[in-house]
């Protein structure tokens, strides 16, 4: 059976998922890069708005620390996936087509338990403080280009988070799958 042999390697379980959200997270961070360079804002406006949030106020750190965020999130939710699934061994992705269905399942899960309330209770109340003062220009502008696009932007963001889950579970079972196809060619040469 497939998953019994995945359960004497949970070890690279973990490294596979966790190496599946760091790409996936660094392929939709490029994705926001070109949606900022489409819609003609300064490029890292997303991440700037979540290093803003936090109250650093100097446009550059900002966008870093948010892009930082950004990344280490995604690394941490495909992390705690493949530790969930050494538990849980029905949610390990064991080939391409499950692992797309789980990462869908993945990306649903982190948009609503994570960025629907983090926009919704953080991001938004301090954008809209930001759009109220007048103490940081750059600050000011990022609320005011954000200033009623927030239903847009949490649709949107089920949107990216799909395609976030997408590609993990794409990477994640593609990885898993070799591993156990690799195992099976292994096993075939012992036994014959």
């Amino acid at each position: 059976m497939q998953l019994q042999k995945i359960e004497s390697t949970p070890i690279m379980l973990i490294v596979y998922c966790t190496f599946a959200g760091l790409i996936s997270a660094m392929i939709i961070s490029g994705l926001l890069e070109v949606i900022d360079f489409v819609s003609g804002t300064p490029s890292g406006t997303f991440f700037a708005v979540i290093g803003l949030s936090l109250g650093i106020n100097e446009p550059s750190t900002a966008q870093y620390v948010g892009m930082a965020l950004h990344t280490l999130t995604g690394t941490v939710a495909g992390n705690i996936f493949g530790q969930v699934t050494l538990f849980w061994k029905k949610l390990i992705p064991y080939n391409l087509k499950y692992g797309v269905r789980l990462g869908l399942v993945l990306g649903i899960s982190l948009w609503a338990v994570l960025f629907a309330p983090l926009a919704s209770f953080g991001i938004q109340p301090k954008l809209d403080a930001l759009m109220i003062t007048e103490a940081n220009p750059y600050a000011h502008s990022i609320a005011n280009h954000f200033a009623g696009l927030y239903y847009f932007v949490l649709g949107a963001s089920l949107l990216f988070h799909l395609v976030y889950g997408a590609i993990f579970g794409l990477l994640a079972g593609r990885m898993t799958g070799a591993k156990l196809s690799t195992r099976k060619l292994m096993d075939a040469k012992t036994i014959g």
